[in-house]
Parts: structure tokens; sequence; C-alpha cells
């Protein structure tokens, strides 16, 4: 029986989603492949508000990550780390010999633009990695504000980790002056898992020319070089390509506005829920418009939680990430699901739970 998710990734993916994925073959280096490549990377400037090229990655997120770090750090990363995906990008630049350094604050605390705008002054740094909504925590740091402050340093490339964000929440991509921002479709995209895409700037290309190669399947010039033809380097992943076309599609017809309407309307009834009956995880001001870690103030098993309610109703949510597991329970409300959802499963958690 399938168990109906409110997971922060994956995420539920509608029936006539899925069935894109059984759309016939087509070859990677016809007419008809170049049709497609070409659809989805207009929709996806639309969706992220920017005129730089959209690449399509055939991995998860990390491999995303490791791309940025690889390409487009010359002289030292600064990773911004408060949260377990923040500091996987550090580790993630460690383990490529990429210079860098961790600046490093409580999970449940937002990056602030004055803490950057400190390390930056040391002149060390030509690269900043943020994660924008931490999915580990439910906290979205304040990236237009920060963004204002690495702008300021014109040697300094901003990089994102957007991936439980985006089509979820507004990305200005070209007015924050993003170098690299990315996600993985099997979040707000509300697709399953298998791509990742990453809006590069034009200055990022540049510079992406002139750092010492360090690995071959994440080359943004060998990227870039088969995207101006609408191809890819290497096969992709054709099937999930057409669900993402398709799903893009569905966003755009949506409507942006009305879509980052919705993310917002259903994270303020989690939200208000939450602080009914147990509490938030992360400093008020800096909730995630996609996803609620919370506080298990009430000391119940999150376990026996989680497992009643995949058991015996077929909904399935999050526990806490990592040292926070049973600490908070996470629930998500991004992609397609609808308020009317969203309120039933609340309602069900508070007859588990005895609220």
């Amino acid at each position: 029986m399938h168990k109906r998710l409110f997971t922060p990734g994956p995420t539920e993916v509608r029936a006539d989603v899925l069935k894109e994925l059984s759309t016939p073959q087509i070859h990677h280096r016809s007419p008809e492949f170049g049709e497609l490549y070409a659809g989805i990377q207009a929709k996806l400037k639309q969706l992220l508000f920017t005129e730089n090229p959209v690449f399509l990655f055939t991995c998860s997120s990390t491999g995303a990550m490791e791309a940025a770090v690889t390409n487009l750090v010359g002289k030292r990363c600064l990773n911004l780390v408060n949260g377990a995906f923040s500091k996987r990008w550090h580790e993630i630049t460690e383990a490529n010999a990429v210079p860098c350094d961790a600046f490093s604050i409580d999970w449940n605390k937002a990056l602030r633009p004055e803490m950057v705008e400190e390390q930056l002054e040391t002149g060390k740094y030509d690269a900043v990695t943020l994660v924008l909504n931490e999915t580990s925590t439910g906290l979205m740091n304040p990236i237009a504000d920060i963004s204002e402050v690495v702008a300021r340093y014109p040697e300094v490339f901003l990089l994102v980790d957007a991936v439980s964000g985006m089509a979820g929440v507004k990305i200005d991509t070209d007015a924050w002056k993003l170098d690299f921002v990315l996600a993985g479709v099997q979040k707000a995209f509300a697709l399953p898992a298998g791509l990742a895409v990453a809006a590069v700037s034009e200055r990022a290309l540049a510079r992406s020319e002139h750092v010492p190669p360090r690995g071959y399947y994440f080359s943004l010039p060998n990227m870039y070089k088969q995207h101006k033809k609408n191809q890819t380097p290497s096969t992709p992943a054709i099937p999930h390509m057409f669900a993402l076309n398709a799903q893009l599609a569905n966003i755009l017809a949506e409507g942006l506005e009305e879509r980052f309407a919705r993310h917002e309307k259903m994270a303020e009834v989690v939200q208000n829920w939450a602080k009914r009956h147990f509490d938030i995880y992360p400093e008020e001001g800096y909730w995630s418009k996609t996803l609620t870690c919370i506080r298990n103030t009430r000391g119940i098993s999150i376990g026996e939680l989680i497992n009643n309610l995949a058991n015996n109703y077929n909904l399935r949510i999050a526990n806490g990430y990592g040292p926070i597991k049973e600490k908070t329970f996470r629930i998500a409300h991004m992609g397609d699901t609808q308020l009317d959802e969203i309120e039933g499963l609340l309602k069900v958690i508070e007859t588990i739970a005895e609220l």
C-alpha cells in the first residue's frame, strides 16, 4: 500500500507526472532531444527569474554541490554552516581538496549578513556556500540580505543550495546576483529523484575556464559547451526530463505567485499548529515556507508516531535529522501538496498523540 509522503524529500508525485516517465525513448543526440532540452531551459529560466543558463545534472543535489566548489573556487571557499546539509557542503569541499574554512553556528540559528561580512573582510575568500533552506532544521536563511553583503566583494562568488526551497519559494537569481543556485527535483518540484538543476552565472562560467580541472563528470566548461547546442556531455536521464518538462508546465500554469502563496499558507497552518501543541526548532523569523521542524516538547516517541502514521493511516512524515532525531520531527508542506491534505494530516497526528 502506498504511503502518502509528507516527508521533506522525496515528496509525493502525482500520477499524471509519473506517467511522463514512460514516454517512449528518444536518442539524446537527436533534434527531438534538443527541442526537449530547450523547452525545459525556457521554463526553468522563468521559475528562477534568470537569464543565466540552467544546467541539468543526472545525479542528486550532492553532485551539483560538488560541481559548484570544484569549478568555482580559485582561492579559498567560505562554507557557512548551520545545519546538516551546509555541513555536508563543507565536507564535500574538503573531500575534493578545495581550500576552505567552515564558519559554524548553532543549527537553530540563522546566518546573519554581518557574520558573513566579518568573514569576507579578511580577504581570504573568493567563494561562499550558503544553504537557503536547511532541510535538516526547517530554517530559511536570509538570502537576499546576505547576497547584498557578498555583492560588495566583486571577487567573491555566491553559491547557493536551494534544494528544499526551489519551486516552493521565489528565488530571484539575477536580482540577488547568485552565481550558482542548485536544487534536486525530488522536493518542491514534486518529481521523482534523479535530476538536479543549477543556474550558473556568466562570470562563474568564465571563472570555471581558469580554475584547474578538479574532475570530469561535473566539468562546467564541458557542460556549457554542450548546453549551447541544447545537449548534455553524457547520456542524461531522458525519462526524468520528460517528467520535468511536464511538471514545469504545470507549475507555470498554476502561476508562480500563486504557487509561492500556497506554500506560504500551508507553512502558516502547520507552524500555528506546532506552536499550539509543541514548539518550532529554529528561531522565530526564519521558519521555512516548505517544511517545519517541530520540537518534541511533549517527549513522545517520534519513531512510534511515524510507524503509527505509516502502518495505520498510510501517511509518512520524517523524524529529526542526525543529532536532533527524536528531539524533533519534520512535516513537509511543499510540491503539489494542498492545504486540505495538510489539515487532514494534522488531525490524524492529534488523534494519535491525543493532543
